[in-house]
């Protein structure tokens, strides 16, 4: 029993030295694509082989890394006080959620970009796109005369796509402060109508 607790242990151990390590290459890299499985398997200090039995594969370890970094947010969501959490009106819920998201993708822009692009298929089907869409249309569903809360829900995430904020981020130069302005107020706009 003591050895199984140990390989447990160490099992966790890694875990948490492969996400740091992970998290660290994607920060400093320029490019998504310039992080292998081995720089993140050498930066860990554990073996390749551990590396694809914990994640599977490279789409693997970005999704673990991603819900990591996205815990947080979750926790606000699911438990949190205003504005996040549950206890928000709708149509001041709406606004703030999609706000986390646009926040979470600005400050993880590079992780976001990767996993959206080809980490994951389609980031339509992606658990984290599922589960934002399921979220915004319950919320949207509470909002008397909205109608079809899925498709706005679809719309609304759209504005917040990883590869429209690295556009309008980068590319453009569009500020921090200002892009949330535009997000508050394209949500306002269509919350109206």
């Amino acid at each position: 029993m003591p050895e199984r607790q140990s390989s447990r242990k160490d099992a966790i151990r890694n875990r948490e030295a492969v996400l740091a390590a992970a998290d660290a290459l994607f920060t400093r890299r320029e490019s998504p694509e310039d992080v292998t499985m081995a720089d993140v398997a050498a930066a860990a200090g554990v073996g390749k082989g551990t590396l694809f039995r914990a994640f599977g594969d490279r789409a693997g370890l970005l999704r673990a890394l991603y819900e990591a970094r996205l815990e947080p947010i979750r926790q606000a969501v699911e438990t949190g006080p205003p504005p996040l959490g549950p206890a928000t009106p709708p149509r001041d819920r709406v606004p703030a959620l999609l706000d986390a998201v646009l926040c979470f993708k600005l400050d993880n822009r590079r992780l976001a970009l990767a996993l959206e692009e080809g980490g994951s298929g389609s980031p339509y089907r992606a658990e984290h796109y599922e589960r934002w869409h399921r979220l915004l249309r319950a919320v949207l569903e509470q909002i008397p005369g909205l109608t079809d809360s899925g498709f706005t829900a679809h719309a609304l995430l759209a504005a917040t796509r990883a590869d429209l904020v690295e556009h309008l981020a980068g590319e453009e130069r569009i500020p921090r402060e200002r892009m949330r302005r535009q997000l508050a107020n394209f949500v306002t706009g269509v919350l109206a109508s």
